[in-house]
């Protein structure tokens, strides 16, 4: 039998500057860097391999594109961290709809992978020479490497933020990258403000739940929409001042009726083909369509003259690209942990798996089935 090799690169990460943002300080530490920061991996190796003494840890790798069955349970092996790097025992890890393009390859990523984009975990090993982390520490975080659907990985250390001892871990693991995909949303892509009137797609899911309580919290009248009468009561305790229950009504048609023929200043959505026409006819004059995902599909084609009408923006951005430097994810992260700390934000945690069960997980939520975060628990 051919060994196969002791260490396969995945998701090559870029190395990002480690100075603390002062609006970040209490998440905040500087780890060691190195003059060329080692690419993110996760060095695995099927359990078929044999000549060493390696830890050997369980993971969910994906080695064909497809549904929820290319999703499969297999020992792995997990060398040392190296340089700029520690090792962590993941104890509860997100589950979104990124986990979900990857796998069926509407985002590409070089086969085989680990997919999971955020987690949060013990560190159980640090790099030669790292500061400012230690075995036990708490950590968490969202976006790359990708990876995080394994028991124990390994990350640059400065991705990684603190967890305040006042945020357990299902609840940190829960909000990370979908608080800082709302941050991005409503602080930094579209401000809202006392005054302002937002369209909220997926209002009961996990991102949707929190982007009601900000705008909410930031004085905005929120319109939420959702399919059932189950997820409208979530709703309206997320700070939906109206809720449209889209199988019941016509979304365009509500909103005029509510916004009295005015429209709305933004429309956050999450669902893509399915509800892109009707984001459209409910922006006002001037608005802004935030396109964040597209779990129905991609609307395309899309035409200029959608957004000509009424003078429209549309914009398709990427959390990854909003908390590219160290400062960025210090800030966004600090900002989301505070604001759980204050109680703006909460979570719903209503659907946790087996990390073995992670094909059920993702059936349940292409299905619509769950509502809040979804979690992988190892």
């Amino acid at each position: 039998m051919t060994s196969t090799p002791r260490s396969t690169r995945l998701a090559p990460f870029q190395s990002v500057s480690s100075s603390p943002s002062p609006a970040a300080t209490p998440v905040a530490f500087t780890p060691r860097r190195s003059n060329s920061h080692p690419a993110a991996r996760l060095r695995l190796r099927c359990c078929c391999s044999t000549g060493d003494s390696a830890a050997m840890v369980k993971a969910i790798r994906v080695h064909e594109l497809g549904g929820p069955e290319a999703l499969r349970w297999e020992e792995v092996e997990v060398g040392e961290p190296g340089d700029g790097e520690i090792r962590i025992r993941n104890t509860a890890i997100g589950v979104n709809f990124i986990d979900v393009y990857f796998r069926k390859g509407v985002y590409p990523a070089p086969l085989p992978f680990t997919p999971g984009m955020e987690a949060v975990g013990v560190v159980t090993a640090v790099g030669p020479g790292l500061t400012g982390r230690k075995v036990g520490d708490v950590v968490a975080y969202a976006g790359k490497p990708m990876g995080s659907y394994a028991e124990e990985q390994i990350i640059p250390a400065d991705v990684a933020v603190p967890v305040p001892p006042s945020v357990n871990h299902k609840t940190a693991a829960a909000i990370m990258l979908k608080g800082m995909t709302v941050h991005m949303l409503v602080r930094r892509i579209f401000k809202v403000e006392t005054g302002h009137t937002v369209l909220v797609h997926a209002a009961a899911g996990g991102v949707g739940s929190l982007l009601c309580q900000w705008a909410n919290a930031l004085g905005a009248t929120v319109i939420g929409t959702v399919s059932n009468e189950e997820k409208a009561s979530h709703a309206h305790f997320d700070g939906c001042h109206h809720v449209i229950i889209y199988t019941k009504e016509d979304v365009a048609t509500r909103v005029k009726e509510i916004t009295g023929g005015k429209g709305v200043n933004v429309v956050y959505d999450s669902v893509g083909k399915d509800t892109y026409k009707a984001s459209l006819e409910c922006l006002a004059s001037r608005g802004f369509l935030v396109s964040f995902g597209q779990s129905s599909g991609s609307p395309d084609p899309i035409s200029m003259g959608d957004l000509a009408a009424k003078s429209l923006f549309l914009t398709r951005p990427s959390v990854m690209h909003y908390t590219g430097t160290r400062d960025e994810l210090l800030e966004a992260a600090g900002e989301v942990f505070a604001n759980v700390a204050n109680g703006v934000l909460h979570t719903r945690v209503k659907h946790t798996y087996p990390l073995s069960e992670a094909a059920r997980a993702h059936a349940d939520l292409e299905a619509r089935k769950t509502s809040g975060s979804v979690l992988l628990i190892p």
